[in-house]
């Protein structure tokens, strides 16, 4: 998952980096409000631990920024040396999710980065098994199962594969998937991602009849979308 880190002080953007790469994570850093709703308009983010006081749009004007702007935004940690009950109140009126004073134990730090990953990754999301309409996905031994029918899926088609139906009816930027399945965003690598993509939709037969379909938005990325008939 990748999670963004706004803070204009580098001692705690490593502190957290270190945390989030731990996890098993992708850390994105900013430095200035401005550049990081730059970001958020063209990326796709799973959190975003974000300091009250930083340059810029400044930690409130974003979380009310994000309401309004991001048709699709990410759960915020605020994380801030701001621990007046009022200021607390403020930040979680205006959007946020959690709220972390600093300075904080990293143990504690860690627990609420996975507790939030976690609430927003959906159900089955993190087991072994997981049921997506008539798709059966098995992570221990990497397999898809339809209607009895084992289909053949390379490792990385299968974690393509995991990826879209965990995030089903969210928008993923290209730079997301190629991170989190492929740990790079080169620009030469984006005719894997189309090729790989393409080979999912026809394995699993991916149309609207079978409750599903992948489909490409424009500028950005790719959406798995859930398709609900009615009789």
């Amino acid at each position: 998952m990748r999670v963004v880190i706004a803070d204009d002080e580098a001692d705690v953007v490593a502190f957290l980096k270190s945390i989030v790469e731990e996890l098993g994570h992708i850390a994105v850093s900013f430095a200035d409000g401005n550049k990081l709703a730059q970001a958020l308009m063209r990326e796709t983010f799973d959190l975003v631990i974000l300091d009250w006081n930083i340059p810029g749009k400044d930690g409130i004007d974003l979380l009310k920024w994000m309401q309004t702007a991001l048709p699709e935004h990410p759960p915020v940690i605020m994380m801030t040396n701001r621990s007046a009950k009022k200021d607390i109140s403020d930040a979680l009126n205006a959007g946020a999710d959690d709220y972390i004073t600093k300075p904080e134990d990293r143990s504690v730090v860690a627990a609420r980065i996975n507790a939030m990953l976690r609430r927003n990754a959906g159900a089955g999301a993190f087991d072994a098994e997981a049921v997506y309409g008539k798709y059966h996905l098995n992570r221990l031994d990497q397999s898809v199962t339809v209607n009895g029918e084992t289909i053949t899926m390379t490792a990385k088609e299968f974690e393509l594969a995991d990826l879209f139906f965990r995030n089903a009816d969210r928008t993923l930027s290209r730079n997301y998937i190629m991170e989190t399945i492929w740990r790079t965003n080169a620009v030469l690598a984006t005719r894997t991602l189309d090729m790989h993509i393409s080979r999912v939709r026809a394995k699993l037969d991916l149309q609207p009849e079978n409750g599903f379909r992948i489909f490409t938005v424009f500028g950005y990325g790719y959406r798995l979308e859930t398709i609900t008939t009615s009789n």
